[in-house]
């Protein structure tokens, strides 16, 4: 390997890319990620939610030319500022699409990056579907490279840091920067990127989607000064390299990921498409624990435990967390009682729910060592229902519903979109996104789908 070989191969790599070369099932795969983003957007919009608000107002409240759209308004901001505001939107409800692999969040960063981009420069719809393909692909590889596990061990959020990679990379292609500019914008996202796991202490939920929002920002800045001509640190990718991300944000890592069939298979074809508004980890539990409640004809009032055991290595992050979204003694007894987890559960206080409040004393994780070594590949979970009579049923299961090894249809996901969407926009509105998302490829200019996004004040 030459020394410059790793950086050499994802810079030409970007440089190079266009919609002609991404296979027909990647670009589908595409327009499903892209719409399931999208919905969450839009719900997250709703100025119910205090976070969102704050984020839009500071977005407007900071001034400049009317570039880009926000999601869920009538009006516009400068580019940066609307990566900022609507990929901080992208993850405000934890319902968006994700990488059990990667542990990442990717497309609540880039989805919304490409739209600010390619509204700003008035980008075709298949330059957007490429540049939200290549955005989700690099930076899924720069998570797998430095290994989210070792992530983790750092206190680093994997969508904080490898997200900022895949924005540049998104907002890159649509600018047209050439092989010194990319790498100068890799090298300028690599000094931005960031994102603690410290957000899991805010318990008003606000830091955590703020961790992809500024992976937007910083991402666009970076590609725009690169663009511009500005320098950046060089050969970023490379492991022999004196300052590289592997030293920064890993323990070494595993760099032979970043390039591994690059190229030949397109990392968003494993993204999973959440059914709850909750952490992933806490996913196959809920399917289990479901399952368990509907087939044995289970009522609440009966439970007298539930018990959650989950990889040892991940478990922490969902036991007794201050945060809703990660807490599974809160999340499981929500699901326990409404037969489901949605936006509100997470982003409204419902513990002073009888009936939840009851379960949430008697639910429990496991640090599981049995289920460790698929962690974080794969994300089982094993569950286990008490009920006051003695009787007590398991479930173990291996891959949540919406995973690629068991997935839900197309039909599903539309119903999904519809659902999140028609918090704020007209079911009528709602269809319309649907047919703009599926017909981007003959779409002139993404202006068009950023205007369906914006709601009238």
């Amino acid at each position: 390997m030459t020394p410059t070989s790793a950086t050499r191969a994802i810079v030409e790599f970007s440089t190079r890319f266009d919609y002609r070369q991404i296979p027909p099932e990647v670009v589908q795969q595409g327009k499903l990620i892209i719409l399931d983003t999208i919905g969450a957007m839009l719900a997250a919009s709703d100025p119910q939610y205090p976070g969102s608000r704050i984020i839009i107002d500071f977005a407007r409240a900071l001034g400049g030319p009317p570039e880009s759209s926000i999601i869920g308004r009538d009006f516009k901001v400068p580019t940066v500022s609307a990566a900022l505001a609507n990929g901080t939107l992208g993850y405000t409800c934890d319902i968006e699409p994700h990488s059990t692999h990667a542990v990442l969040h990717s497309p609540a960063a880039v989805v919304p990056t490409s739209l600010a981009i390619g509204e700003r420069g008035h980008s075709d719809g298949k330059a957007y579907l490429a540049s939200v393909i290549l955005g989700v692909d690099v930076a899924t590889r720069v998570s797998m490279a430095l290994h989210p596990v070792f992530l983790y061990e750092r206190t680093y959020h994997p969508s904080g840091v490898a997200g900022v990679f895949g924005t540049a990379a998104a907002a890159g292609v649509l600018l047209g920067l050439n092989a010194v500019q990319f790498e100068n914008a890799y090298g300028l996202a690599a000094t931005q990127a960031g994102g603690l796991l410290a957000f899991a202490a805010d318990e008003t939920e606000n830091s955590r989607p703020f961790n992809p929002g500024a992976a937007a920002r910083n991402g666009v800045t970076s590609a725009l000064l690169a663009s511009m001509g500005f320098g950046g640190p060089q050969g970023m990718f490379d492991a022999e390299a004196k300052y590289n991300m592997y030293i920064a944000f890993s323990k070494g890592g595993f760099p032979e990921r970043l390039t591994d069939k690059l190229g030949e298979h397109f990392l968003i074809m494993d993204y999973c498409i959440k059914l709850y508004a909750c952490c992933s980890f806490l996913h196959a539990g809920l399917d289990g624990l479901l399952d368990i409640l509907s087939a044995e004809r289970v009522a609440t009032p009966d439970i007298s435990e539930i018990v959650l055991h989950y990889p040892k290595s991940g478990a922490a992050m969902i036991d007794n967390n201050p945060l809703k979204s990660h807490c599974a003694q809160y999340i499981l007894p929500v699901a326990a009682v409404n037969r489901r987890v949605m936006l509100g559960e997470v982003l409204q206080e419902r513990s002073q729910d009888p009936a939840v409040a009851r379960l949430v004393e008697r639910t429990r994780v496991v640090y599981s060592e049995e289920l460790d070594p698929f962690y974080p590949t794969e994300h089982p979970a094993i569950v286990e229902v008490a009920l006051n009579d003695g009787r007590r049923y398991t479930r173990r299961v291996d891959w949540a519903r919406g995973t690629p090894p068991n997935p839900i249809s197309t039909e599903e996901l539309e119903a999904k979109f519809v659902e999140l969407a028609t918090t704020v926009v007209s079911k009528r509105r709602a269809g319309q996104i649907i047919d703009a998302v599926y017909g981007l490829e003959g779409m002139q200019d993404v202006s068009e789908l950023a205007r369906l996004l914006q709601v009238r004040e």
